[in-house]
């Protein structure tokens, strides 16, 4: 039989073995699909090996009594339902363990809320047409998306609070609604703040580019990094480095994949909420191959 000591030691053993298969697990690469018709399918994407998020992008439409319209470049058009063969796609995204959400928003699009109960429309929507929900007309078929990415860069910042909290109020015993949020790096974020406050977010994949006074420029990391150490305290289970993938996919902001993997991940994978890079986007990734460049360094 083994001593008190040897029991000790074994529970902490499998305790550290139990903690590091987690944060080996944690860490990952998001990417946007969907503004890009030559980007290849959201299966392409899934089957690259390269990601364990995708984030269906946008949902360009929505509130202030608005019909919701969700535009996939050419892919596909939803309002003659020929989106409806996605579904396949994302199941097959899902069976590899990879997360798929709908991005709301976007960098150009006719969105706003007015209200918190507009808000709560747009969450019932959003709920029926693409979650667990029941519509008649589901954009993308029978398939149940795992939640929804927040990428708001126009309009107000106003009641998209309201939304985390009606979107999270579907989560029953077990999570099935995952909340993220794309927010500038200037902190706080003009539009999301608030929603980022209610400490329902899951993943905060935070746009370091654009954004002069919290980039990377010229080799140097320091603004970028400053800026991670605010973020990094946000209430959120976990905070991404968002970056170009390459550098068209940006006016500013873009890291080499070497200046990344030297001057940049080994600081950040120190923060205890880091959990790894979003990158904008698809079809930059293909033509530049950035993502293949870093996973292994993730």
């Amino acid at each position: 039989m083994a001593s008190k000591t040897q029991t000790l030691a074994l529970t902490l053993s499998l305790l550290i073995l139990i903690s590091s298969c987690k944060s080996s697990q944690a860490a990952g690469i998001a990417i946007y699909w969907g503004q890009n018709g030559n980007e290849g399918t959201l299966a392409d994407a899934c089957n690259s090996g390269n990601y364990q998020f995708v984030n269906i992008a946008f949902l360009t439409t929505f509130g202030n009594n608005q019909t919701p319209v969700l535009n996939l470049a050419g892919h596909c058009d939803p309002a003659s339902g020929t989106c409806t063969g996605l579904s396949a796609d994302i199941k097959t995204c899902q069976s590899k363990n990879i997360k798929v959400l709908l991005s709301i928003g976007g960098a150009s699009g006719s969105y706003s809320l007015t209200s918190a109960d507009d808000a709560r429309q747009v969450a019932d929507y959003i709920w029926n047409n693409f979650l667990g929900g029941q519509s008649a007309s589901r954009p993308l078929g029978d398939a149940v998306l795992d939640g929804v990415d927040f990428d708001i860069e126009a309009g107000g910042g106003q009641f998209y609070d309201e939304l985390a909290r009606s979107l999270n109020g579907h989560n029953g015993q077990a999570k099935t609604v995952y909340l993220a949020a794309a927010p500038q790096c200037p902190i706080p974020d003009a539009h999301l703040d608030s929603a980022i406050q209610t400490g329902l977010f899951d993943y905060v994949w935070v746009q370091f580019y654009n954004n002069g006074q919290c980039q990377y420029a010229d080799g140097n990391a320091d603004a970028l990094l400053n800026s991670w150490n605010q973020w990094a305290s946000v209430p959120a289970t976990q905070v991404f480095m968002g970056l170009p993938a390459s550098t068209d996919a940006a006016g500013s902001g873009f890291i080499p994949a070497d200046a990344l993997k030297s001057q940049v991940l080994p600081t950040i994978k120190k923060s205890a909420k880091y959990g790894g890079v979003m990158l904008w986007n698809r079809w930059y990734d293909i033509n530049s191959g950035y993502s293949a460049s870093i996973k292994g360094s993730i």
